[in-house]
């Protein structure tokens, strides 16, 4: 099992910039793949980003793609979202998930992570 506390989150005004961090525990972090998903109030939860173990390739929705970058740090157990150009629309409780080896195709997929952390708020106003 994997720990995953993230940490980063808070009320940015819209056009502004935000960074959360996720720090893993409990198994060998490079093996891996991480990925951030958000639920905004009244909304099921969608994937945001995605990182594979040694980082060798990404993935992102559409609606960040441009916007964000995750990356990650395998020195501290730490994934990475920068988030750039925030809108309103970014507003939700935004959490890593862990998953053993996924391939590129499944790293969208919320049923494949394992383990998740609780959650970090991101409110954008307008």
């Amino acid at each position: 099992q994997v720990q995953l506390v993230e940490s980063g989150g808070g009320l940015v005004q819209a056009g502004g910039s935000l960074r959360l961090a996720c720090a893993a525990s409990g198994r060998t972090f490079t093996l891996l793949t991480l990925g951030w998903f958000r639920q905004a109030p009244g909304k099921e939860r969608e994937f945001a980003a995605a990182i594979s173990g040694r980082g060798g390739y990404t993935r992102y929705a559409d609606s960040v793609k441009g916007r964000f970058a995750i990356s990650r740090d395998n020195a501290k157990n730490t994934v990475y979202l920068q988030m750039n150009s925030l809108k309103p629309e970014d507003t939700a409780v935004y959490s890593c998930a862990a998953a053993s080896f996924l391939g590129e195709g499944d790293m969208h997929n919320s049923v494949r992570y394992r383990d998740w952390g609780q959650g970090t708020q991101v409110t954008v106003s307008s």
